[in-house]
């Protein structure tokens, strides 16, 4: 399995971001508004990010020796949690920032000052859980054993064995 790039989980952000922040323009001129995001949303990223860091941690303990053991599928499945969470919180940072990017020209507004801190204190969250997503991927990685004996070092020249 490869490594998620940073770049594309910048895309990805910046992608919805434009997107959302469209559709938010377009919402807001038929009569709708932007609500405030609900702290609960915010702890609940957060939550995910400290969950996968724990499993990430307890993966980066056994591949540096620090731990005896550990369930070869909990580490396949905390390397896609990582995964995951990377490109949920490119999803996620891109919907915040477009609520914030929305309502950042009426600040002296009460209810958008509001939109805009809940939404940036999300924005912050979301950027927290995509970097511990990158972070515990990296963490998961296993370097491929050295092919010093003579089946792998023939197979690595081409040569028959």
């Amino acid at each position: 399995m490869r490594r998620t790039p940073v770049s594309r989980v910048l895309l990805v952000a910046a992608v919805t971001t434009a997107v959302a922040a469209a559709l938010l323009r377009v919402m807001e001129s038929r009569g709708g508004t932007v609500a405030p995001v609900p702290v609960l949303a915010w702890v609940v990223v957060l939550a995910i990010a400290g969950v996968v860091g724990v499993l990430g941690w307890n993966v980066r303990q056994y591949t540096a020796g620090k731990r005896p053991e550990l369930d070869m599928l909990l580490a396949a499945r905390t390397v896609v949690l990582a995964t995951a969470s990377a490109y949920t919180g490119g999803l996620l940072t891109g919907w915040y920032a477009a609520q914030v990017l929305v309502v950042v020209g009426d600040l002296d507004v009460a209810s958008r000052r509001d939109v805009a801190i809940s939404a940036g204190v999300a924005v912050v969250a979301t950027v927290v859980l995509g970097m511990v997503g990158l972070v515990v991927e990296r963490w998961c990685e296993v370097t491929p054993p050295d092919d010093d004996d003579e089946g792998g070092a023939s197979a690595a020249s081409g040569t028959p064995a």
